[in-house]
This record gives C-alpha cells, structure tokens and sequence, in this order.
C-alpha cells in the first residue's frame, strides 16, 4: 500500500503546513480548498487554495524544504477539482472545525476516492464516530484520525487515531508512511476529545494562569518557571501561546470545555484584552508578548496594559537549569517563595489531571510521555516528570491539596519507569516499546558497547562490524579531545577489523557548532602562535583522516551543522543527513575563512564537476564557492544542502531523526564491499587572474556600503586560497590548499579586527561587523 500522491483538503496553515510536508518529502500533491468565486468563470475560483500555498511559500520559518518542492504541489477548488482526489493514495482532510462540513466532504470523497486510498481527518479534538456517520462500512474501514502538530514540518509528533472499524492494514500503511517518508513520532491515541497531547497541553495552559493569578506572579515569572526548569519548551506557556495563536488556544479550550463538559475557559482578560482586540500573538504582532523597536514588551494580566519584559534570572534556578532533567527537578521542592509555590502547584496540577485520565487517553504511559515530548517539545513526559519529583512526595502534596490519590499512583512500585520496564495500567511492569527504526547511543552505552571513551567523545559497536563516533562536548565543539578521541576510533575500528564507521549523535539542535573559539582566543591571548599553527594542522589531519580511512565513513548530520562540523561532513564518504540539518561554512562571520579543509574542498568538488568538459570557464567553480563561504550562506535543510553543493547527488537525507542512525549504518554496509580509498585529487588553479575578478566584486561591494575594509580582507584570503595562490594559473593537490588555508587562517587570526570579531561573539553570541 504505496503512498506517492497526497490529496489535502483545506489550505489553511496546517493544511498549507501538511502539504508543505508532503511535497518536500518527495510526493505530488493535491491541494484544495473552497472556491473563492462563485462565477465558474472567475479567474479567482482556486484563490483561497492559491493564497494558502503562498503563504506557506513565505511562512516563516520555511513550510517547505526546498524551494522546488513547490512544483509538486497543484492547486484548486473543491467544486470544480474534486475529482482530482481520486488520483490520490492518502486524502487528509483539513477543513474547517466543525462536524457538519467535514461529514459534508467525506460523502464527496466517498463517491470517487479509488478503492486503495487512506482518508484522514486532521480533526483536533472532534471524535471519528461523529465524522463516520453516514459513511459505508468500506469507507470505514479506510478511514482514521492524523492529527498533526503546528507547524507540520517541525512538530514530530502525529497522532494516529483508528476506529474500531479502521482496516489494521490501512494502520499500519498510515504509520510506515508517516514515519519513513514524512519523518514523523506515531504515537496511537485514543478517540476522545483532544486526544492526548492537546488534552494535557490546553489543561496544563489554563491551569497554568489560574495559578499564575493565584499566586500573583507575571507573565515573565510563569514563563520562567515552566520551561527549561522543568524540562518544557523553552517557549514555556505563554510563548508557547503567541506561537499557536490566542484565536487557536481560545477555540480549542472552548471546543474541549464543550466536548468533556470540564472547566476549560480562560481567564476573562485573555478574551477582553487580547482576543477581542486581535491580538492574537506571532500572527499579529503581539500578544502576551509584543516585539518593539526598543525590545519586547511583556502583557501585564493586571492592568491589561504591556510593560518591558523582565526575563526571570535567579541563583538557584540558573544553577538548576543547567542540571540533568533527573536532578534538576527535585530543585523545585524547596524554591522559595510565591515562586516557589507556584512551581510546585503547577506540577501537582499536571500530575494529578495525567494520572486520573491516562488509561481514557492512551493505551499505555509510554504513548502519553513520547506524545508531549514530541507534541509539546518537553525534554521529559508527564510520567518521567513524576518519577523524577518522587511517588511520595506526589502522594503527600495530593493529600495537603485535599486531592484524592489516584489508583494509577498506588500501582507504581516506587516508580512508573524501572530497569528498561514500563508500569502498565493493570499494574504491570513490561519492557518499553521500541520506536521503530532507532538506533540509541545512550542505551548501547548502558549495555556496554562502548570501544572507547575520553569524556568529550566516544566509539559505540552498533553492531554488523560497524561503530558509531560521537561528539560529547558542549553544541558538541571540535575541541583537542573530540580531535584525539576521532584519531583512536579510526585506529581501533582498524585493529577490530569493523566494516566502517558512522560519526553522529543524538543531541536535538546540533551536529557540530564546528571549533571552540573560547579556545582559539586564549592561545591569542598567551601568543602561543606555534601552537595555533599545529593545532590547525591537527585539525586539518583529523578532517582529512575522514577521507583517507580504509573504510567506509558516514557522516549523519542533524541540527546546527556549521564550520568545522560542516568540514567534517564534506569529507565523507557518504553523508546520511536528517532533513533539518542547517549547514554553513559561518567562519567569515568571526573574520576567519575555513581552515579544516572547507575551503579546498568546496573548490576540489565544484571545479571537479566542470575540468573534464571541453571551453568550460572554471571560474563558475571558484566563484560559486566564494559565495558559499563570503556570504556565510547556512542551509535551512538537508535538501537546500544538495541544492547548494554542500551534499552531493549520492548523499541520502533521512526525514525521520530517529532513522537516521539506523540509516547512515546501513549506508556503511552498503559501501563495505571491496571498499577503497579515494585517490588523492588534482584540480586546476586559476592564480592572479582569479584573485582579480573576485577582488573586483570584493571592491564594488565595499564601494556600495555592503562590507567593511576587514571584509574585504577577509573576502581576499578566502579567494587567495580558492585561486591556488597569487600566481599563474596551476595543478594543485590537495595539500596545496591546505597549506594555504592554513597560512590565511594565521594571517587573519594575528589581525586586531578578527580578535575583536572573536571575542564579541563569544560575549553576545552575536557577530560584529567592523
């Protein structure tokens, strides 16, 4: 049961955002919505489809991937182009949230959708019985919920919701396509209104500003004390908000307050104050949080007015943040003050509301934990939170609360999670259900796969004779002892006789942030320019280790893939990236070029695609990497990546992280077989003619206000390095442009403007232009 061609109807933000998605993923796709004329002759039939395509063309952050994805999609109408659903392998259905309308559509799509075809609501919280009355039972049984997150592309989450009717063969269609090719976490959840992650997410938001009123606290105070502190989003409640829309929030805490028949309004200010007056967060320009000219400005519940935000920053709680999720919880236990108070309200509410409603929500904890982890961006779930704060203590704060103590509670034997086990709602404890497809690092460590290990690094057998090198230091930087650890893993997958190796990790925003500047600015400041020098060239052996390996080695990029870290990756063998990943040579950005390899190899790979044809003018190499590294151009996914020349046709991009280690392994074994090394390159050199014409830009450039003299210089040491040096035209090796990077890197480093530029990023995070 093959899914290639996607039929969504409704081209509002999740239905654009779903069609987004699909299309970025490789399938073609129907979009459709109401006729925007009633005149079958108007040219504006189609315009409500058209308008939504456009916004998700310009949405930001990006709906689609790539910008040729858009060719993939076809727009129209639902009375003049329903017929072109019966084309379609998966139909999702993304209108309007009311039951009527929606029965209305699935009566069309009943009479034309072929026989194979999957029909799915992405209903937010209205039951699939309501949407099936009416339907036959073979329309029945091709017919389930997906609920997908705001925004599609980047919410893991989708919430699988079957009927008892629903065909266990279209289930298991539904979740092989959403995980491997839309790249989604399936959690089964069952059908009642808000399923499972809205449930306990609009719960815990009204919850929230109850006590926030209770207590007395600001929104900046509540803000910080329920995200990274105890383990949410670092959008917390309120930002969290402003990112969904206050329209949105207030329709579905009136929708489920309706459906459960529980307390779900929000507090009046919210409607008189912000909804009533359109300010409906991001979409509008302001809502608990409104950005100025001046800095953002945070909603006063108090005096319905907006005030500068005041960001909450404490000893104990900056300590406590930056504690393992395990350790940093039980900090909440003794904050004190109405802060304090608050924190531990907020918790036993959500606590208490999980556990009396988990078994009608969820098969078992496990789905509950992975749905607000992957819906919400909580680092742990409900359960695991619970765990952490302690049954007893839970069971105590219910007790002073006046709350009864759930059964589910009395079951856990000391905790809901224990020994790889999970506490199920018979009170049992069973093993935790694998997440297809996932290779994890930090289990093969537990059971005792680690080869080696120096703290900032480590070698894991994946098993099949092929290992996994991973990055352990903070954003996981390219420090001495990543460095060292990469020049022991090589040897030892050698000695072992493995078939290859992959280098990734698990870390959810980055691959690599590439060198430790902190790092590099000390050795300015000490003048250790000797060992500056072969700390550049350490780098650059360890890079080209990576090509020259007798086996097989596989880069899986995810996140922030940048400077040394993109380095790393253009010297494999093969890339397997996960779609997010976010690539860039940035070290212009701290007036540096790249110089672990970067550089030359942009150059090797460009002008090795052009040398072998007759009259081609190599020059459209050099300067397209030029841009690639003036610019500091960053990728905003792995598909803009291959566009851009960062990957190659031969990489392979994973829409699912959690695939994506099992994916780039079985690329290793792929390319084991009779592997050799690759030979070592020649490319020609263009010399001074090269220099000039880009020096020409680097002038018009400064001359239009657009770069600063120390730009320029910049600018010339990375097109002294791309033109093979200030001479005539030549062959170059390799090592050639490795030698000059290296020599420019010094040259620019020594330079006041660059160690000013080093030293500002390292204080903001920012970059300095002077």
């Amino acid at each position: 049961m093959r899914v290639t061609t996607v039929g969504v109807v409704g081209a509002g933000a999740m239905g654009s955002g779903i069609a987004a998605l699909a299309a970025s993923a490789g399938c073609r796709v129907v979009l459709l919505d109401i006729p925007g004329d009633a005149d079958p002759a108007s040219p504006n039939r189609s315009a409500p489809a058209k308008n939504g395509l456009a916004k998700a063309i310009k949405s930001k952050p990006a709906s689609f991937m790539e910008a040729a994805a858009v060719a993939r999609v076809r727009v129209g109408n639902t009375d003049d182009h329903v017929s072109w659903l019966a084309e379609c392998d998966w139909i999702c259905e993304a209108i309007i949230e009311l039951a009527e309308p929606k029965q209305q559509l699935f009566a069309r799509i009943e009479a034309l959708m072929k026989p194979t075809a999957i029909v799915s609501s992405n209903t937010s919280g209205i039951p699939m019985a309501t949407l099936l009355e009416g339907r036959s039972e073979k329309f029945r049984r091709r017919f389930l919920g997906t609920h997908f997150f705001n925004p599609p592309r980047y919410m893991h989450l989708l919430e699988v919701i079957p009927t008892p009717e629903t065909d266990p063969a279209v289930i298991g269609a539904m979740n092989g396509f959403a995980e491997r090719t839309l790249g989604k976490g399936i959690v089964i959840a069952k059908d009642v209104p808000g399923f499972i992650a809205n449930r306990l997410g609009v719960y815990g938001m009204v919850a929230t500003m109850r006590r926030m009123q209770q207590h007395g606290l600001t929104i900046d105070e509540v803000d910080g004390l329920t995200g990274s502190l105890i383990g949410r989003a670092r959008s917390a409640t309120f930002r969290t908000g402003d990112l969904s829309g206050l329209d949105v929030l207030a329709h579905v805490t009136k929708g489920i307050g309706a459906a459960t028949g529980e307390d779900f309004a929000l507090p009046t200010w919210v409607h008189e104050a912000l909804v009533g007056t359109g300010k409906l967060g991001d979409k509008t320009g302001g809502g608990f949080y409104s950005k100025t000219k001046t800095g953002t400005l945070t909603f006063d519940w108090k005096t319905t007015s907006y005030v500068p935000q005041q960001r909450l920053e404490g000893g104990d709680i900056r300590q406590a943040i930056r504690l393992p999720i395990a350790q940093r919880l039980p900090v909440i236990k003794t904050l004190p003050g109405a802060q304090g108070a608050f924190v531990r309200d907020h918790v036993v509410d959500a606590a208490h509301y999980t556990l009396t409603l988990a078994s009608q929500l969820a098969h078992d904890i496990v789905a509950i934990d992975r749905a607000m982890e992957w819906g919400y961006g909580w680092e742990a779930g409900p359960f695991q939170v619970m765990d952490a704060l302690g049954i007893d203590w839970l069971r105590e704060q219910f007790k002073a609360e006046g709350l009864d103590v759930p059964p589910l509670l009395e079951l856990a034997q000391g905790s809901f999670y224990k020994n790889g086990e999970y506490l199920t709602f018979d009170g049992q404890y069973e093993p935790l259900p694998a997440i297809p497809g996932r290779i994890s690092l930090a289990g093969l460590a537990q059971s005792g796969r680690v080869l080696e290990d120096n703290g900032l690094s480590r070698l894991i057998d994946l098993g099949d004779g092929v290992a996994c090198f991973e990055f352990r230091s903070k954003m996981n930087s390219l420090g001495q002892g990543v460095l060292e650890g990469l020049e022991k893993s090589l040897r030892k997958v050698e000695k072992l006789g493995f078939n290859g190796l992959v280098i990734g990790n698990e870390d959810p925003r980055a691959f690599s942030v590439g060198a430790d500047l902190s790092l590099v600015s000390f050795a300015v400041s000490a003048g250790a320019w000797d060992d500056i020098e072969a700390s550049i060239r350490t780098f650059q052996d360890a890079v080209m280790s990576i090509r020259r390996a007798p086996f097989p080695v596989v880069v899986a990029p995810a996140g922030m893939t940048l400077g040394g870290g993109c380095e790393f990756t253009l010297h494999a063998d093969a890339v397997q990236a996960h779609a997010e990943t976010y690539m860039g040579l940035v070290e212009v950005g701290v007036g540096l070029l790249p110089g672990g390899g970067g550089t030359k190899e942009l150059l090797m790979r460009f002008t090795s695609e052009l040398q072998n044809y007759e009259e081609v003018d190599l020059f459209a190499a050099v300067k397209r990497a030029f841009k690639l590294i003036a610019f500091a151009t960053t990728t905003t996914s792995a598909f803009e990546g291959r566009a851009f020349g960062f990957l190659r046709d031969r990489d392979r991009i994973s829409m699912n992280r959690d695939h994506q280690l099992s994916d780039a392994k079985q690329r290793v074994l792929d390319l084991a077989p009779g592997y050799l090394p690759p030979i070592e390159r020649t490319v020609r050199a263009l010399g001074r003619e090269g220099i000039g014409n880009l020096e020409y830009a680097l002038w018009a450039a400064k001359e239009g206000g657009q770069a600063s003299a120390h730009d320029v210089r910049v600018g010339r040491a990375v097109a002294y390095v791309l033109c093979g040096g200030d001479g005539s035209p030549r062959d170059v090796t390799e090592q050639d442009l490795l030698d000059l990077e290296r020599e420019q890197f010094l040259s620019l480093l020594g330079t006041k403007e660059t160690q000013e530029r080093i030293a500002y990023t390292l204080k903001t995070g920012k970059p300095l232009r002077n």
